[in-house]
């Protein structure tokens, strides 16, 4: 499988040279020497540091700025990448992975950065050592690859093996970077070479510019400005779930060799593999390890989540999930969203204390306070939008405000419940003075409050407006009269014997049950039937007050915290607190059974609320609920990604688009279907990585079948990638990952629906994983937004052997005889097909070959001639080409990279097509 093309397509064609490198000798005052441990170096710092990262002209964003990087401890690294041969001696016996090699000398490769992390593992056993990694579950494929590891946490405290962190890797490679001395593109012959001798040169590390790239530890996150100690990364991967890799390959170009480089011109996520990627161990603690979070923020505590969305779907039957809660640590509000595909927790720094976070009914905003429950005094309410592409906040204009509760009300009004003050509310006569109001939130506004009544009910009013609960204190209830509600006729009363209690939460369901924690009050112990500690128990009361309830915490941990998951009365979230009163947990509690499920690890987590979304009656819909739509993997490839957004933009537009792009990354970026004129309704079906046969499979396999105004193609001729291949070997998705996904499954046991689209079909697509809180990523109909505008570039290079079609011409002839079978195919249909080759680097001019990934330019133009004269045959087929043969009118402020326009470009680019489309009228 290829690694996947980065969301943000950029290049590592910099223009500049590869003298930016390494720092000078003085600077880098380290020692390295044998180690006792089997092939590896120790590495002794003194004062060391190391910078990452580069200011040059025209890096990519994931490189800039430099940052230096302080290293106080010491380490050992593997003197060379794990070979084939050791790698299939642990792991074959361990999960049945076993690597193809020629050699069993040669790096192991071919893996994801999963089977890396379990082989490091596996290396950490063998020496009666604790790991360095811990998880609760794994998932292979059926080449026993592991493809997930569910709650994967990296414990930089342990003392074993694991992988270097890109700051060791700087810290070892800047000993003796010399683009000219590894196994690169100029001699390797395109192939993996035997890793070092041990005899030979034993102090020296080998490889570390090329032969394989290597996996390194770390998350890819951004850089700061200035210098950190023991940095190792970011906490999470974002929402794309990246993962940095070091070094170059046997098939990089000395002058594309840098060791600021961070990864691949291809996306690297934990579950992707390259041939041409491989790894190396490191081994040692790492004190006080500090990560830098996605807004460049310096942290030495992270969220982590522990729970994958599958796991979590089989208690709350849906995969629309939100987690919102407050890292203790920093005061922040954090945000972790289920329905994505990659989970990450999301830290929103704000200047204001956040509280008491909950989630509005439909899952798009947070209410929080800036007062903690118990604690009388100031305190402020506010809403932040979760919308991406909005993010505002809100402050409710009163006097004092806090513990917001969202409210339905009966005509469908969208309210905040708060109390005007949230403080002990023992004293009868204190309480009395304390008020419950609510505020209408309509449009991102808060509009005019209102008094409901007297005393502070903060743990929720129920549905029927019949029963009000609270306790910062003492468990106290406000019950309607017969035939009135809580806001009329009501008597307030202690429940619970009048013992402490707090952390009160009424379920939002017709069962009106009052969830809260107590103090190993008299009452509770009698209910259980045994003593136990303060906090050890959630407790449920009816709406009676009555004891119905009883869900004892995990050996060694107390709760706190506690909430019911809105709608529900059979899910509880809250936090666990260790011996040393730290709430390193959130868990969800399944109170019929009272089994409790890790979902989030940290330092101090506090006030967890859980969103889980009332899907719609599904039962009505006649499909398959688990294959109907199932088109991606929870920590999925990008290529599978955009696979699942083209699937749902083929479902919801089917019956509306009268034109279709497909093809690759360029028409991607670049083709806005929003910017055509309104005649034409565009549908961007494009993707990454992406051959003509991809292209042509969508359109046969659904695209004819399903898009009855179909009038036009607009599809990319990407000659330079036309060595890519059909079926196994190559990368098209329909002939080799398809059987991967029970949705693509479905459809093809069904004949793709050609006899009529099933009703729901959409709507469990929509239902399912997604990337939903990227900004840049899928949007106008399909099109990628926000790609960054740099440059051409001047020094630019072919990624491949522009001689690779001497003695195969057959790749051509194949990859043409296919884009004429897709225009002939469009004819059948009464559909026009543009074909577009977009513009590259005009730099290409001045190399032998053609663009980005070779084929000679004498070629090249022989190909371009054989394709415009097409037209003769097919008068529906128009070519377009944008590239001139580098001689295009496409100015530098235009590109993103060496061979993608911009998001300033695409309207131009969309422009010219659009004109060309009107031709065929």
């Amino acid at each position: 499988m290829r690694l996947f093309l980065v969301f943000v397509i950029t290049s590592l064609l910099l223009a500049c040279s590869n003298s930016v490198g390494p720092e000078t000798p003085d600077e880098m005052r380290v020692e390295l020497k044998q180690d006792s441990l089997p092939g590896m170096l120790r590495v002794k710092p003194t004062n060391a540091s190391v910078t990452l990262g580069t200011n040059a002209p025209l890096s990519l964003d994931r490189e800039h700025p430099s940052m230096k990087v302080q290293i106080d401890y010491s380490f050992s690294i593997g003197r060379h990448e794990v070979t084939c041969g050791d790698f299939n001696a642990k792991m074959v016996p361990e999960t049945g992975l076993k690597l193809e090699c020629e050699n069993d000398s040669l790096p192991a490769t071919n893996l994801t950065y999963y089977d890396a992390v379990l082989y490091a593992n596996e290396m950490s056993k063998a020496i009666g050592l604790d790991t360095v990694y811990t998880y609760t579950d794994v998932s292979f494929d059926d080449a026993h690859h592991c493809t997930g590891i569910e709650g994967l946490v990296f414990h930089p405290e342990v003392d074993a093996y694991r992988l270097p962190t890109e700051t060791e890797w700087m810290l070892v490679a800047n000993k003796n970077w010399n683009p000219k001395k590894g196994w690169v593109a100029e001699n390797s012959d395109y192939k993996l070479h035997k890793v070092c001798s041990l005899e030979k040169n034993a102090n020296v590390p080998c490889d570390m510019v090329g032969n394989a790239m290597e996996w390194s530890n770390d998350w890819l996150g951004k850089f700061l400005d200035t210098t950190v100690v023991n940095y190792v990364g970011a906490p999470d991967g974002g929402s794309l779930g990246e993962r940095v890799i070091k070094g170059g390959s046997y098939q990089t170009t000395e002058k594309n060799l840098f060791i600021f480089s961070r990864g691949d011109v291809y996306a690297v996520t934990s579950s992707t593999r390259a041939v041409y990627v491989g790894f190396r161990l490191g081994f040692g603690s790492i004190p006080e390890a500090m990560w830098i979070d996605y807004k460049g923020s310096t942290i030495v505590s992270r969220a982590l989540p522990l729970l994958n969305t599958a796991s979590i779907r089989k208690f709350t039957k849906t995969y629309k999930m939100r987690l919102a809660f407050r890292n203790n640590i920093s005061g922040n509000l954090s945000l972790l969203d289920y329905s994505s595909g990659v989970l990450y927790v999301k830290e929103i720094a704000d200047t204001m204390p956040v509280y008491h976070p909950e989630i509005s009914p439909d899952g798009r905003f947070v209410a929080f306070c800036t007062g903690l429950e118990g604690v009388s005094g100031k305190s402020e309410i506010y809403v932040r939008s979760l919308d991406i592409e909005d993010g505002s906040v809100v402050k409710l204009d009163v006097k004092n405000a806090a513990i917001p509760r969202w409210r339905i009300l009966e005509n469908g009004d969208t309210v905040i419940v708060y109390v005007t003050d949230a403080g002990n509310n023992k004293e009868k006569s204190t309480f009395a003075k304390m008020e419950t109001w609510q505020v209408p939130f309509r449009k991102g506004s808060f509009r005019k409050p209102k008094k409901l009544f007297d005393g502070a009910y903060h743990g929720g009013i129920s549905t029927d407006r019949r029963l009000a609960v609270t306790g910062a204190r003492l468990l106290r209830a406000r019950i309607a009269e017969s035939g009135a509600t809580v806001t009329g006729k009501a008597r307030d009363t202690v429940w619970y014997g009048g013992e402490q209690a707090c952390n009160v939460s009424l379920s939002q369901d017709s069962a009106k049950k009052t969830l809260f924690l107590d103090f190993g009050g008299k009452a509770g112990q009698e209910f259980v039937g045994e003593s136990y500690r303060t906090h050890e128990r959630i407790l449920v009361a009816d709406s009676t007050g009555k004891l119905i309830q009883s869900v004892a915490a995990p050996d060694g941990y107390t709760f706190d915290h506690a909430e019911w998951v809105r709608g529900r009365s059979d899910l509880a979230v809250a936090t666990l607190s260790n011996s040393n009163g730290s709430h390193v947990k959130i868990v969800l509690v399944q109170m019929d059974d009272g089994k409790v499920v890790d979902l989030v690890e940290g330092d101090d987590l506090w006030h967890p609320n859980f969103w889980a979304y009332t899907p719609m009656n599904f039962s009505k819909f006649k499909v398959e609920p688990d294959s109907a739509g199932v088109y991606m993997k929870a920590d999925d490839d990008v290529g599978a990604v955009l696979m699942r957004f083209n699937m749902e933009l083929i479902w919801r537009y089917r019956d509306s688009a009268n034109v279709v792009v497909v093809g690759s990354s360029r028409p991607l970026n670049s083709v806005s279907p929003w910017s055509f004129n309104k005649d034409f309704f565009v549908v961007n079906l494009a993707q990454t990585p992406n051959s003509i046969y991809t292209s042509r499979d969508i359109l046969d396999l659904y695209v004819y079948k399903h898009f009855k105004k179909l009038k036009y193609i607009i599809i990319s001729l990407d000659i330079d990638f036309w060595y890519k291949i059909d079926g196994p070997g190559g990368d098209n998705f329909f002939a080799t990952r398809y059987a991967d996904y029970p949705g693509y499954v479905y459809d093809m046991n069904h004949g793709y629906w050609e006899s009529g689209y099933p009703e729901g079909l959409l709507e469990y697509t929509e239902n399912y994983l997604t990337v939903s809180d990227e900004p840049n990523f899928v949007r106008d109909r399909g099109r990628l937004l926000g790609i960054n505008c740099r440059s051409w570039g001047e020094d630019v290079e072919a990624e491949m052997d522009s001689t690779l079609y001497d003695n195969q011409q057959y790749l051509l002839d194949d990859n043409m005889a296919a884009l004429e079978g897709i225009i002939k195919k469009a004819q059948e249909h009464d559909v026009n097909v543009v074909g577009v080759i977009f513009p590259q680097s005009p730099a290409f001019k001045k190399t032998g070959a053609f663009g980005r990934y070779g084929l000679r330019r004498s070629t090249a133009k022989k190909l371009i001639e054989k394709i415009e004269k097409l037209d003769e045959s097919y008068p529906n087929f128009k070519l377009m080409d944008e590239n001139k043969m580098g001689n295009h009118d496409y100015p530098d402020a235009f590109a993103a990279d060496t061979d993608h326009l911009c998001i300033i470009g695409a309207p131009t680019m969309t422009r010219r097509i659009n004109a060309v489309l009107r031709t065929f009228e």
